[in-house]
């Protein structure tokens, strides 16, 4: 498939933003049969899956500030002069086909197909059958501006398999795709690396901590925590565990406090054994459940010593997306943020802000959790691959 021009790519976008917007109230509805088909035993995903006016404002935002963008394919990032006189210039480059695999969230057959066609690749979208209704709505939108601007329905395309399907295609592609970026639960991710052949970018896992240290503004400890863990429970982003460092002043008090306030939000609170006197929280029974990621009303809080022992805490259990400090002091922020084995790490400050929109990348395709090619939120810049041109007039070594 040839590549398609900035301003092509641009008028799409544009395109696409005016038909979400004249068929708003059509999107809205559709995802509401969605909606009553949906047996409403998870939370979270019902929280995904819900389109309203607020969701579809995002969506023509998020297109809006795409078509806005500077072009991420053909940016010159290295350029060498050898002794002969070539010359090797390195520049930034599509992946090719890109194949996006999600639970529950019409947003991102916007948002995510978005960033991967304005970064000049082919977009796969294979979206839960939950949202199946909603998701169709929206590609069939994306085909008309597609056709309103003469580029081929192709470079958007709906894979609308069942989950047999789907693993057959991850093990034998019927067409070439060079990158699979799965968004969902931990089942969705380990579903994908297992069948996969080609490349994959883990994305959605949180499981995120944030460490009260000694020298912690207390009041700021509880504003951030209680924003961390309620503002949007089926966030990636949200809080699941809290350490609390035994040597802060008012411990007892501060504690207490904290799981009062969980509790008025609706907050199921479990304890380690260090704070099981406390009233209305439940004490864990399994050290495995540090390693879980709730995706709902729950949180475990424990006690630790030292920053080096909640640094490996942290390590040992978190899912490598964020972890915040809360403190004073500077200098251990500076070492605990440097040691903290996270995508983003933060000193007083609330872990919902891992966002690519609130990280001024206008956007994300994805939270990664690896380390290859790119960590964190995945925004337009990061889309890319890269290629070598090398100009020369006869060179020979």
């Amino acid at each position: 498939m040839n590549p398609l021009s900035i301003e092509k790519r641009n008028l799409v976008l544009r395109s696409m933003s005016k038909l979400v917007e004249q068929e708003r109230n059509e999107i809205i509805l559709t995802n509401q049969e969605d909606l009553a088909d949906y047996d409403g035993s998870d939370l979270a995903m019902e929280e995904r899956l819900k389109v309203d006016d607020k969701k579809v404002d995002e969506m023509i935002l998020s297109l809006n500030q795409l078509a806005s963008q500077e072009d991420p394919v053909g940016v010159e990032g290295f350029h060498f002069i050898h002794d002969n006189g070539i010359k090797v210039i390195n520049k930034t480059a599509a992946f090719g086909t890109i194949l996006i695999i999600y639970e529950s969230r019409p947003d991102v057959t916007i948002e995510a197909g978005g960033i991967a066609f304005k970064s000049g690749n082919k977009i796969l979208l294979k979206g839960g059958k939950e949202s199946l209704k909603s998701n169709l709505k929206i590609v069939s939108l994306w085909h008309k501006a597609l056709e309103e601007n003469g580029v081929s329905k192709d470079w958007v395309e709906y894979l609308n398999y069942n989950r047999a399907e789907t693993q057959a295609f991850l093990e034998k592609p019927t067409q070439k795709v060079d990158l699979i970026v799965p968004r969902g639960g931990e089942k969705l991710i380990e579903f994908v690396k297992a069948h996969a052949t080609c490349p994959v970018i883990v994305s959605g896992r949180g499981n995120n901590f944030v460490y009260v240290h000694e020298k912690a503004d207390t009041d700021l400890a509880l504003k951030v925590i209680l924003n961390a863990k309620t503002a949007k429970i089926s966030a990636c982003n949200a809080v699941d565990k809290v350490l609390i460092h035994s040597k802060l002043p008012n411990f007892e008090g501060f504690t207490a406090i904290l799981i009062e306030t969980l509790k008025e939000n609706n907050v199921e609170i479990i304890v380690d054994k260090s704070l099981e006197n406390f009233e209305d929280t439940e004490t864990l029974q399994n050290e495995d459940i540090w390693y879980e990621e709730f995706l709902d009303y729950k949180i475990v809080i424990g006690t630790i010593d030292s920053e080096e022992h909640a640094i490996d805490k942290i390590n040992k259990y978190c899912g490598g997306h964020s972890a915040v400090i809360i403190t004073r002091d500077d200098q251990a922020a500076k070492e605990f943020m440097d040691a903290v084995d996270a995508a983003a790490v933060y000193q007083n400050a609330s872990s919902r802000f891992t966002d690519g929109g609130q990280f001024g990348l206008g956007g994300e395709l994805a939270i990664s959790t690896d380390k290859l090619h790119q960590r964190g939120p995945i925004g337009l810049q990061h889309l890319v691959t890269n290629k070598w041109y090398v100009y020369g007039e006869g060179q020979i070594r």
